[in-house]
């Protein structure tokens, strides 16, 4: 008798229908399971009566630590203030990646609010819009942080103006001395529950928790809509990779706009018993470094080009970063380079991760290898050039982009992903929603817009961006495929970019970014001993200063096009 998850099947089942069948009923059980877990703020507040006087949240400076009853009483404290000032449903939030940042995302989680947290290098228009979109009256920010963006040159006063602005130091004078003792009082005596009643709001875990203003590297931000259900399934599937030991303690540099910074690195931690370290700015790579070594840090989590600042930054010495455990790179393609220079540095290994802002974010993540003691046998965790497996509960399916047909392994195509942190969908936007959403096999599936394929294993490797293809004289020419070919020919220090611009005569013509000390006819020589085929090689090469990026540490494809066609008068 074949028996899966306690259900009989015929006895001449086969192997494929028997992994098929176990694979259905662990989705359907995963699923099941997420629609009992409890909404973020609930969660959280279990986790720190566990937590109690142990650090929670602290500044990479080695300032303002704070055990889990004092991040309590300021998360109670902000509750209230808010909820005298923003009746509204949505809250924007204009805070770095810092306690105070995480507070007043949990104060209004508490409340049953939706945050908003704002994109602060997005630019003006695209803010106005993300502020115009989610209907946002209030903002709470920090005078202090407003000034560091000033001397930026970001001035975001325009933004502003008519909205009500709530600056956080205004707040925190009027939390008095017996105030706070009454919170810390309440917060050691009374259990969770009773403290989600008394401070909160009651919020369903369908409800939805935060929008999300897609990065915007290819057209105009989207607001994104990710449930509680979204979140804290997506929070519990990282943390079952990560498997962490009794106490870990995650580096947070990644911004609270970006769904890395929040979910991953911002809430995580919150809601499953972690410490975090804050630093607002992941380029300050000394001090995150240092931060990493004073609080022993076991995880930290970065993009390609900010973990490239590790390897070339002298200030930051191997043993620094001693203490890491797992070290994850997501939200952009990892540089084979930057991985081979951070292990021959730190001697650590850079876990590749994938997933979008749609996916609340990560929907697939390389872990370290597994022994058995029993067998002795090796469970694969790591294929470096992949972005890993889909985390438990998740799925992939790589699809003929037109007819949405499942194609043979090993086959590029579409990549569809299935499961419970898949979005609910764009901010009053259901034509943009079914777009993306497709509905096969009674499942819902996030069209990724990437090309990739699956192997035996079921390790995704990801080829470009079907939006990342220039069509040159009726063929598809991959911009990906040509970065990577020029790149290889390069010194380490030179960047490039690919882009597409009109062309009247071939459709379109590809333009290369350049940044790094190499001038033009080198490039030209070295381009043509490459081994792209003509119709690859770029046809006009434009000197930059820098790459432009997004705050998140990806590449600005927006910006790079408009770039490109300023330089070239079209």
């Amino acid at each position: 008798v074949i028996v899966a998850f306690g259900t009989p099947l015929p006895m001449d089942t086969t192997a494929p229908e028997l992994k098929r069948h176990v694979f259905e009923l662990s989705i359907d059980a995963w699923d099941q399971h997420t629609r009992t877990l409890d909404p973020i703020p609930l969660a959280w507040l279990r986790t720190a009566k566990r937590r109690a006087g142990r650090m929670s949240l602290a500044d990479a400076q080695g300032r303002d630590s704070l055990s889990a009853y004092k991040t309590m009483v300021a998360v109670f404290a902000f509750a209230r203030l808010i909820r005298k000032r923003s009746p509204e449903q949505n809250i924007g939030l204009l805070l770095p990646t810092s306690s105070a940042g995480l507070i007043t995302n949990l104060a209004a989680l508490l409340l049953g609010r939706t945050v908003v947290n704002l994109n602060y290098t997005a630019g003006l228009p695209a803010l106005q819009a993300a502020v115009r979109k989610a209907e946002i009256k209030t903002v709470y920010t920090s005078s202090r942080f407003l000034g560091k963006l000033e001397q930026r040159g970001v001035d975001l006063g325009e933004l502003l103006a008519p909205l009500q602005v709530c600056h956080l130091e205004d707040l925190k004078e009027q939390i008095g001395s017996i105030g706070k003792l009454a919170l810390f009082a309440a917060a050691v005596l009374f259990p969770a529950r009773w403290l989600y009643l008394m401070f909160g709001h009651s919020t369903d875990i369908e409800q939805p928790a935060a929008i999300l203003f897609s990065s915007g590297s290819e057209g105009e931000p989207k607001g994104v809509v990710l449930s509680h259900r979204n979140v804290m399934a997506n929070i519990q599937q990282v943390s079952d990779m990560l498997d962490p030991p009794a106490e870990e303690v995650v580096m947070a540099t990644l911004p609270l706009f970006h769904a890395f910074g929040l979910t991953v690195t911002g809430l995580m931690p919150l809601v499953e018993g972690m410490a975090a370290v804050c630093h607002p700015d992941p380029t300050d790579v000394p001090t995150i470094a240092r931060a990493i070594a004073r609080n022993e840090a076991t995880v930290f989590c970065g993009t390609s080009t900010f973990l490239r600042m590790f390897t070339r930054n002298r200030r930051v010495h191997p043993l620094m970063l001693q203490s890491l455990r797992v070290v994850v790179a997501g939200a952009e393609r990892l540089n084979p380079e930057v991985r081979d220079a951070f292990k021959l540095k730190f001697n650590k290994e850079i876990y590749e991760g994938y997933g979008t802002t749609e996916t609340t974010p990560v929907a697939s993540v390389n872990i370290p290898d597994r022994i058995d003691p029993r067998d002795w046998k090796v469970q694969l965790g790591n294929k470096p050039g992949t972005v890993g497996l889909p985390l438990p509960g998740g799925s992939f399916r790589i699809v003929d982009p037109e007819t949405l047909t499942t194609l043979p392994t090993g086959e590029d195509g579409l990549i569809l992903f299935g499961g419970t942190q898949v979005m609910l969908g764009y901010l009053n936007d259901p034509e943009k929603t079914s777009e993306v959403i497709a509905e096969l096999d009674g499942r819902r599936w996030y069209r990724t817009g990437d090309k990739g394929h699956l192997d035996e294993d079921g390790f995704l490797t990801i080829v470009d961006r079907y939006s990342r293809f220039a069509k040159i004289g009726g063929e598809m020419v991959s911009l990906g495929a040509i970065e990577s070919s020029i790149t290889a020919l390069l010194p380490a220090e030179t960047e490039v970019l690919a882009t597409a611009l009109p062309d009247g005569k071939k459709g379109e013509t590809v333009v290369l970014l350049v940044a790094g000390d190499i001038d033009e006819d080198q490039l030209r020589q070295l381009i043509d001993k490459s081994e792209l085929k003509p119709l690859m090689r770029p046809s006009k090469l434009i000197a930059v200063e820098d790459i432009p990026k997004l705050g998140s540490g990806k590449n600005d494809f927006s910006r790079a096009k408009q770039i490109a066609a300023e330089a070239l008068g079209s």
